[in-house]
């Protein structure tokens, strides 16, 4: 029985599975941290990495590895293969400006906002890559005029896998692809001219490859697998837990995630939908909003507990918290676009100056901005027949059972799992067993959250969030 090994190169962390290629039983895991911050030298990750394989027994015996990381990174290598400065992650908003530039360039107002979506699925924020890249040559020209490649946190991964030290040896895939701003779902193709009117040039790109294709073999540890093309965090989620067209799958991790898997590609003009592509041939419509479990960690920080105890207290207090409301924009916010934003609390009284409702306005905060996400996919035709619930953050019983109150409907709860990590091994059984369409893994266990729509809780949030907003407006 072949093995194949999927590694989740994350914000936080590096975690890698190694899995049965045909079966998908979890054969052995290991993870290694990644530093804090919003830029990172790239050699922290190979160094996780190599950490975590080497927890896990080596890569000597699997046929194939893949791995998927976090979106939108910018790692700019010289002529060389070399780093050119240390990468700045999809989280990092200091390219917001450079986003706006880029977008009031193609036309005034939703004119601009429409180019971009028509080209490339996406209107640039500052977490796309093509921002980064605008930012890198306004602010730090020496460093521009020295990029000769330009690659994504797996893409650069992959590569150092493969040992080649060439930058013309890059291979990504269509899902990560599609984060850049300079790579359109619908035509499957790059597009140079908004790569160098971002950078002033065109320095060279990863070739994309289609789901199964191999990007190579291991070259820089022991083995000689084959290596997948790998994937974007939240499409190697989606073929982890098996998203077939009409699921929508809520993440909740460092960032939340809403998107659904669609056969048809996505150009939402008003930029809340992002149009990316998944690991599988189809399209990924998704809504990232940048504040989630972080949101959970912060409130548990403050009340002094823990996040079990969180839950407790959340769980304690009435749906709507009698009234109190957490706006979470604790790290700016991506969607809606305002990465200079902070959070708030609205309705603070003496009736609702307690843990319990504190605690709970934030999973309910939380869980609003998400569900706002739900609604913009459903405006751009989505189709939904389940929701299923995954990342760190659904590990906590509060966001399991107030979930199913603010998004209306019941939902999917996997087993706590590495879903990331999962769908790379899932991609590299693919390649290493050479089907037409990815094995058929399944996954056990889940558990179904249903309970009374409380349209009240999302009411008071957009209240809340529409005087928040128009009061950072006001300055």
């Amino acid at each position: 029985m072949p093995l194949v090994a999927g590694v989740d190169s994350s914000t936080q962390s590096c975690k890698l599975v190694v899995r049965d290629a045909e079966t998908g039983a979890l054969i052995r895991q290991a993870r290694a941290g990644h530093p804090d911050g919003t830029e990172v030298d790239p050699e922290a990750w190979w160094q996780a990495l190599t950490a975590a394989v080497g927890t896990a027994g080596g890569l000597g015996d699997v046929a194939a590895v893949s791995v998927a990381g976090q979106q939108h990174g910018m790692v700019c290598l010289d002529d060389t293969g070399r780093v050119v400065r240390p990468a700045l992650l999809w989280n990092d908003t200091r390219s917001a400006r450079a986003a706006a530039d880029l977008v009031a360039e193609a036309g005034a107002g939703e004119a601009g906002r429409r180019f971009w979506a028509e080209a490339v699925g996406t209107v640039p924020v500052a977490s796309l890559t093509v921002a980064k890249l605008r930012w890198l040559a306004r602010h730090e020209p020496a460093h521009a005029d020295r990029v000769a490649a330009v690659c994504l946190p797996h893409d650069w991964l992959t590569w150092r896998l493969g040992g080649s030290g060439d930058p013309a040896a890059l291979r990504t895939d269509r899902s990560d692809a599609s984060g850049t701003g300079y790579w359109s779902p619908a035509t499957g193709q790059y597009r140079p001219d908004l790569l160098e009117q971002a950078l002033g040039r065109r320095p060279q790109l990863p070739v994309v490859l289609g789901p199964a294709e191999s990007a190579g073999t291991l070259g820089a540890l022991p083995g000689g697998a084959l290596l997948g093309p790998g994937a974007g965090d939240n499409a190697a989620a989606a073929l982890g837990v098996g998203a077939r067209p009409g699921d929508v799958v809520v993440s909740i991790g460092t960032s939340g995630t809403v998107f659904s898997v669609a056969d048809t590609p996505a150009a939402d003009a008003t930029g809340t939908v992002a149009g990316f592509a998944d690991a599988t041939g189809r399209y990924l419509p998704l809504v990232c909003t940048l504040n989630a479990a972080r949101v959970l960690d912060a409130a548990a920080a403050l009340l002094r507990v823990d996040l079990a105890g969180l839950a407790d207290l959340a769980l304690s207090a009435p749906p709507g918290a009698d009234g109190l409301v957490l706006v979470p924009y604790l790290e700016g916010e991506r969607t809606p676009n305002r990465p200079d934003a902070s959070g708030a609390v609205h309705g603070l009284t003496l009736r609702t100056s307690t843990a319990a409702h504190l605690a709970r306005a934030a999973v309910e905060g939380m869980l609003c901005a998400l569900a706002d996400g739900l609604d913009a996919l459903l405006a751009q035709g989505a189709r939904v027949d389940r929701v299923v619930l995954v990342g760190g953050g659904a590990r906590s019983e509060a966001v399991r059972r107030i979930a199913p109150q603010v998004f209306g409907c019941p939902v999917l709860v996997p087993p706590p799992g590495e879903y990331v990590a999962d769908g790379a091994a899932r991609q590299a059984a693919w390649v290493a067993l050479g089907g037409a369409v990815a094995p058929q893994w399944s996954v056990g266990g889940i558990g179904e959250y249903a309970a009374d729509p409380v349209p009240t809780i999302r009411q008071r949030y957009a209240e809340a969030r529409e005087h928040h907003l128009a009061r950072l407006a006001d300055g």
